[in-house]
């Protein structure tokens, strides 16, 4: 009886047609990598505008509104850079009372870190401070219902509260050992708050949030309260969150040791959402007077970028890009990153390039860039906006591509 080969082992009728088809594929997926723009141009959730001497050189669906994720950073430094000058100085107020309480109201001063307040301790002191009955703290400039889009209830760095007054941008860095904890920074003191955290927390280094808007202020009460006893003044273990009484006398007007400028450097670099939106609410008040809205901050931002951009069809929810909401198309983000030339060295350098300085924005299934490239000694600016999963380095590829 006769039986037929094995399928597997059958010749095929054009043996010189399959090698042929993997050469193809293979010079396919080399021409791809190494054409990051023509991959760019082959998504269909994606943007891309690089403009030079005020003409578009590329363009790829550039007035297309998608999710910026952190790119939106840009739009809230150039606003606030416009709104007080590179050179401005948050400040906060200290109060004391009748009775002997030491009052603070906060102005969303977003960079009141340990060290900072190791600078208000002994101005206090210098100022007459020299017992304390209580800490009261104001957080009131901030209304109840400000809430940031897109936060999420992790305790990660990055979904920290946004707070009126806050210390080191509403975050903790512990090291646990068993039941031991201790601050992992040596200029923050441990305070009851921060050792519960710790307990709560995994073995190691932890660097987490405080989650609530209560619990962060609460926590400024007790670091600043540590600092005090540092520094030899005498505090009672009490506190309350009020408005700053009436009667109450200012005995010190703190004025952060930071420029904007040397806030917006980190911010950009490390894409801090906290400061982020700190000077996105603060700038519904510029004057730090009245009470902030989540709904004000919102329209001050839109009303901005209308009246400076001429823009109509784009969506601000928030000043991080934490919101997938918020919607820009790169044509928008190049009137901004063409405006923000002045201020282009905040804007980190690329890695391993310093032909691009640019912002990159990320979220799940977004990845974004905006900034400039140095094409012949020149810089150009350029936006990236991809609203669909691709390779993480796809942006850097595209950016550096654009220099050449």
């Amino acid at each position: 009886m006769k039986t037929s080969a094995p399928h597997s082992r059958r010749t095929h009728p054009f043996p010189w047609l399959l090698p042929m088809l993997l050469s193809l594929a293979c010079v396919g997926a080399a021409t791809a990598a190494s054409d990051p723009v023509g991959q760019v141009k082959g998504l269909g959730q994606a943007s891309l505008l690089l403009k030079e001497q005020g003409r578009d050189l590329i363009a790829y669906q550039a007035d297309t509104p998608r999710v910026p994720a952190s790119t939106m950073k840009l739009l809230t430094a150039f606003a606030a850079l416009q709104t007080w000058g590179p050179n401005h100085h948050f400040e906060t107020d200290f109060f004391q009372d009748g009775s002997g309480w030491l009052w603070v109201k906060g102005y969303a001063d977003p960079y009141l870190v340990s060290e900072e307040l190791d600078r208000v301790v002994p101005m206090l002191k210098k100022n007459g401070v020299r017992q304390v009955s209580g800490i009261g703290l104001d957080d009131s400039f901030f209304g109840p219902d400000v809430e940031i889009a897109g936060r999420s209830s992790s305790d990660n760095p990055y979904d920290a509260p946004v707070t009126a007054l806050a210390a080191n941008f509403n975050t903790i860095n512990l090291v646990r050992n068993g039941d031991q904890i201790r601050s992992a920074e040596t200029q923050t003191e441990l305070t009851a708050t921060a050792r519960r955290f710790g307990l709560a927390g995994g073995a190691g280094k932890q660097r987490v949030n405080l989650r609530e808007r209560d619990i962060a202020v609460r926590y400024f009460g007790e670091l600043l309260a540590a600092k005090l006893a540092g520094a030899g003044i005498a505090v009672q273990d009490r506190q309350k969150n009020a408005p700053v009484p009436a009667g109450a006398r200012l005995v010190y007007r703190h004025s952060n040791s930071r420029t904007l400028s040397d806030m917006l450097k980190p911010m950009l670099k490390y894409s801090n959402n906290f400061i982020a939106n700190a000077l996105f609410l603060r700038l519904a008040e510029p004057e730090g007077r009245g009470q902030v809205t989540m709904a004000a901050a919102k329209q001050r931002m839109t009303n901005f970028a209308r009246q400076r951009f001429g823009w109509r069809d784009f969506r601000i929810d928030d000043g991080a890009g934490l919101s997938r909401a918020n919607r820009l198309s790169a044509r928008q983000l190049v009137d901004v990153v063409e405006a923000f030339a002045p201020y282009r060295d905040l804007l980190p350098e690329q890695e391993g390039n310093p032909n691009v300085r640019a912002k990159t924005g990320s979220l799940r299934g977004v990845s974004c860039y905006a900034g400039y490239v140095r094409r012949k000694g020149v810089w150009a600016p350029f936006a990236l906006l991809i609203n669909q999963p691709v390779e993480y380095n796809l942006r850097r590829r595209v950016a550096s591509s654009l220099v050449r």
